[in-house]
């Protein structure tokens, strides 16, 4: 086989599993190469070859691309799927992070059984990557870069041109003259990948010729290192997590040394499908630990928040700010709380024979449990009954008149628990996070 690209794609397929195959196609230079050179194998075709396409709607040509990038394939007698998204840059994450995980969701949903899912990725992205970890403050799992092979979806992320570079991929597309989309924001320096891919790796190799190869050998004895730590770590989760709740013991966690304790707390993180925290923001978390008992310590950042609440650590998306104000008439069917979480009845079909009305806490409330000699604030019975501080606020409170009857499905009135009586059913609140 003469062509070089064909013939390490060849070799790479050969040393894989079989299973169908598909490309993460964004029409760039690099999918374009990797997608043509796998249609000229054959080996590659009777696994079911197809191609996935991105339109994130960011561009005002994006809905072009997509036609591009299926009109490319339809000359290879390729099927392409586009899948089109809404980027939620709401989180505090910025743009790019935020369409790169709207991207990999919409690829992870569509990927068949069994199916290998195919990136572009070259040497060139890794020492990109590599650079961009140390310089965020990463340990070795960070400097060890972009993994070759991992689960994805219901199958494998494949990465098989890490060890090609960008030029070589460059002269595979100018040698077949093929048409590639040139996405104006990769020139954007303002992009911290752009700024070292244009201005900062150029500048590192006039002087250091063998810049990336350093980078990736370092970052090969950063990926060893991190596998070897990750036997320890994966041991103490298992020790300090409880799967019931997805807490971690925060004292156990903490004494954990700082090599197992990092990546331990981003495997927790990511597998609640949020973002790590910045160096800062971990030793905060680490000083919180230490906080006397009664107090409440809330850590946040950018798409996540984390609690430190009964000797442990909780991990939740970003509170969701609700009005204090907001008030409902509820019969009984099915409703949606502010901030999320839902409200009915243990019988979907019965209904109150008079309207609640139904708030939100405000402060200094006040309910006398049935049962109960006495008159309690809410505050206390939120802390003896071991409500989590953040769902407190959006807790809904069901009154009669003026009085409060009920406190969700915690603690019901005389008075609620006749109302609930007549209608045949109790109060049962699902809290949102």
């Amino acid at each position: 086989m003469s062509n070089p690209l064909h013939q390490h794609l060849s070799d790479a397929l050969a040393a894989t599993p079989s299973g169908p195959l598909c490309v993460a196609f964004s029409g760039g230079p690099d999918s374009t190469a990797l997608l043509h050179a796998l249609t000229q194998l054959p080996e590659a075709r009777t696994r079911g070859l197809r191609a996935l396409h991105v339109d994130h709607g960011l561009h005002a040509d994006s809905a072009a691309w997509a036609e591009h990038c299926e009109s490319f394939c339809a000359t290879l007698a390729l099927p392409c799927e586009v899948l089109r998204v809404q980027v939620d840059s709401s989180k505090g994450e910025g743009l790019e992070a935020a369409a790169r995980r709207a991207r990999y969701d919409a690829l992870a949903t569509q990927l068949c059984d069994g199916e290998w899912l195919l990136l572009g990725h070259h040497r060139d992205d890794q020492a990109e990557t590599v650079l961009l970890k140390l310089l965020r403050g990463a340990g070795p799992e960070g400097l060890g870069g972009m993994r070759a092979l991992r689960p994805f979806g219901r199958g494998q992320l494949w990465r098989p041109l890490l060890t090609l570079s960008r030029r070589q991929l460059r002269n595979y597309v100018e040698a077949h003259q093929l048409d590639c989309i040139d996405d104006p924001s990769n020139s954007d320096t303002r992009l911290a990948r752009n700024q070292l891919r244009q201005e900062i790796l150029p500048r590192l190799m006039q002087h250091w010729p063998q810049a990336v190869d350093s980078i990736l050998h370092s970052a090969a004895l950063s990926r060893a290192a991190a596998d070897a730590l990750r036997v320890q770590w994966l041991a103490a989760f298992d020790a300090l997590h409880d799967p019931a709740n997805a807490s971690l013991h925060a004292a156990g966690w903490l004494a954990l040394n700082p090599a197992l304790r990092e990546p331990l707390l981003d495997h927790w993180l990511h597998a609640r499908r949020l973002p790590a925290p910045t160096t800062a923001q971990r030793w905060q978390i680490e000083r919180q630990c230490g906080a006397r008992a009664g107090q409440l310590p809330c850590i946040r950042w950018a798409g996540a928040e984390l609690h430190i609440w009964k000797g442990r650590l909780w991990a939740l998306p970003p509170e969701v700010v609700v009005d204090i104000n907001w008030t409902s008439s509820w019969h009984g069917e099915p409703l949606v709380l502010p901030g999320g979480g839902q409200l009915s009845l243990t019988d979907p079909s019965a209904r109150l024979t008079e309207p609640l009305n139904m708030r939100l806490r405000r402060g200094g409330e006040r309910i006398k449990p049935a049962g109960d000699a006495h008159t309690r604030e809410l505050r206390d019975l939120f802390q003896q009954g071991l409500v989590p501080p953040w769902q407190r606020a959006t807790c809904p409170l069901l009154y009669a008149g003026d009085e409060l009857v009920a406190v969700a499905d915690r603690w019901v009135s005389a008075r609620g628990a006749a109302i609930f009586e007549q209608a045949g059913a109790r109060p049962q609140w699902q809290p949102a996070r």
